[in-house]
C-alpha cells in the first residue's frame, strides 16, 4: 500500500505540471510554453533591468512561486536542510551553460516535453539530443566525477534563495516604476497574474515532495544491470512522473484545441533540428553533472540547497547573457554567435568533467541520491 501511494503521488506530480502547463497556455501563456524555466528566467532578467529586450521583460509568477512553494512545503515537511559547499564557482557556471543551452533550443526540458505533447515533431531532435547529453554525463559520473560532497550550513544560508524570489514576488505584486513590463512580443502573452502564481506554488510544493526531475527521470532508463555494481538504488518514480506528465501534457493539449501534429510551422521553434540536439545535450550533460534539471535546481534551492541556489543565480545570469549576446535560438533559426556559444559550452562541460575525476571512487553518494 505504501508503494502504490508512492506511485500515486508521482502520477499526480505528473497531472499537477502537464494540466497545468496547457491551462496556462490556453488562458494567455505563449503556445506551447505553459511553463519554461529557461523562457522564464530570461523575462524576469528583463524585468529586472538585466537585459534590454522589450519583447522579453515580465515577471513571470510562474517562477516565484516554484521556489517559494518548494520552500513552504519543505518547511511544513520539516524537509528544509540548508546544505552547500560542494564547487559554488563551477555551479554558477553550469547553470549559466544550462541556459544558454535551453534558449538554443528554444525552451528547457520541461518546455521540449510539452512541445512534443502538443505534436511538435521537430522536438524530437531535442529530446533525443538531451538523452545522448545524460548518457555523457553518467558515464562521467560512473568514472569518479565529483564537484566535491556538500555540507550542512547555516539556516541563514538556505534562506537567502527563498528570500531573493519573495522579493522578486512583492516587486511583482506592487509593479514599481524600475520593473519593466513589455506590451509586446511573447513576455506580454501572459495568463492571469494570480493563477500563474498559485500553478507555481502548486508545482514547486510537489515538485518538492516527489524530487521531481526530468534528466533524472530518463537517467533511470540507463541505471540498470551492470550499473547497479555501482550502488545506484532501482527506483522508477522519476519515470512514472515523467510518463505521467506526457500522458496528461497530451490529452490537455488535444481536449484544449492546442494540439497540431506537425514538423513545420510550429510556434516557439525553430527548425534548425541540428543546433538545437546539441542545445540540449549541453543541457543533459550539464544536469548530470550539477544533479538536476533546472526545474529540479530551482526546486532544491527553495529547501536550502546553496549549491542549487547558486546554479539557479548562474541561470538568472546564463539568462540575461542570452538576452544581451544573441546566444539562443529564433523562429529564423540558430545565430552564429548562438552556434559558437554551444559548441563552447559543450567543450567547458567536458572540460568540467574531466578535471573533476577521481579515479577508484565510482560513483560518490551524492550523485547515487541525486540520481534516484
Amino acid at each position: 500500500m505504501k508503494g502504490l501511494l508512492k506511485n500515486r503521488d508521482y502520477i499526480v506530480m505528473g497531472a499537477v505540471i502537464g494540466i497545468g502547463a496547457m491551462l496556462l497556455s490556453f488562458y494567455g501563456n505563449p503556445p506551447n510554453t505553459g511553463l519554461c524555466i529557461s523562457c522564464f528566467l530570461e523575462n524576469i532578467a528583463g524585468a529586472m533591468g538585466l537585459q534590454h529586450n522589450i519583447r522579453m521583460q515580465y515577471m513571470r509568477p510562474e517562477l516565484l512561486g516554484l521556489v517559494l512553494g518548494a520552500f513552504a512545503w519543505s518547511l511544513w515537511r520539516r524537509e528544509f536542510v540548508p546544505t552547500g559547499g560542494s564547487s559554488p564557482l563551477l555551479r554558477f557556471l553550469v547553470g549559466i551553460l544550462l541556459i544558454i543551452g535551453c534558449s538554443v533550443f528554444i525552451g528547457c526540458p520541461v518546455k521540449m516535453v510539452l512541445r512534443l505533447a502538443a505534436g511538435d515533431i521537430g522536438a524530437i531532435a531535442g529530446a533525443v539530443g538531451l538523452v545522448a547529453g545524460i548518457y555523457v554525463g553518467l558515464e562521467f559520473v560512473e568514472n569518479g566525477f565529483q564537484l566535491g560532497k556538500s555540507a550542512l550550513t547555516t539556516r541563514a544560508s538556505g534562506y537567502v534563495t527563498p528570500l531573493f524570489f519573495f522579493i522578486l514576488l512583492l516587486l511583482a505584486v506592487f509593479k514599481p516604476d524600475f520593473i519593466a513590463m513589455s506590451v509586446k512580443g511573447s513576455a506580454a502573452l501572459h495568463a492571469p497574474f494570480w493563477m500563474s502564481l498559485a500553478f507555481g506554488l502548486i508545482l514547486g510544493a510537489w515538485a518538492q515532495h516527489t524530487q521531481f526531475c526530468i534528466t533524472g527521470g530518463i537517467a533511470r532508463l540507463f541505471l540498470w544491470g551492470p550499473r547497479e555494481i555501482m550502488n545506484c538504488p532501482r527506483s522508477t518514480g522519476l519515470l512514472v512522473s515523467l510518463g505521467s506528465f506526457f500522458m496528461f501534457a497530451t490529452v490537455s493539449s488535444m481536449l484544449t484545441g492546442q494540439f497540431n501534429l506537425a514538423l513545420h510551422g510550429q510556434p516557439s521553434s525553430n527548425e534548425s533540428f541540428g543546433w538545437g540536439f546539441l542545445g540540449m545535450f549541453m543541457v543533459g550533460l550539464g544536469a548530470v553533472l550539477v544533479r538536476g534539471c533546472p526545474l529540479r535546481q530551482m526546486v532544491a534551492a527553495g529547501q536550502g540547497d546553496t549549491d542549487a541556489g547558486v546554479t539557479t543565480m548562474g541561470m538568472l545570469v546564463g539568462a540575461a547573457l542570452v538576452q544581451n549576446w544573441g546566444l539562443g535560438g529564433t523562429q529564423a533559426g540558430t545565430p552564429p554567435a548562438a552556434q559558437i556559444a554551444v559548441l563552447l559550452g559543450i567543450a567547458l562541460l567536458i572540460a568540467v568533467g574531466l578535471l573533476n575525476r577521481r579515479r577508484g571512487y565510482g560513483i560518490a553518494p551524492e550523485y547515487q541520491l541525486g540520481l534516484d
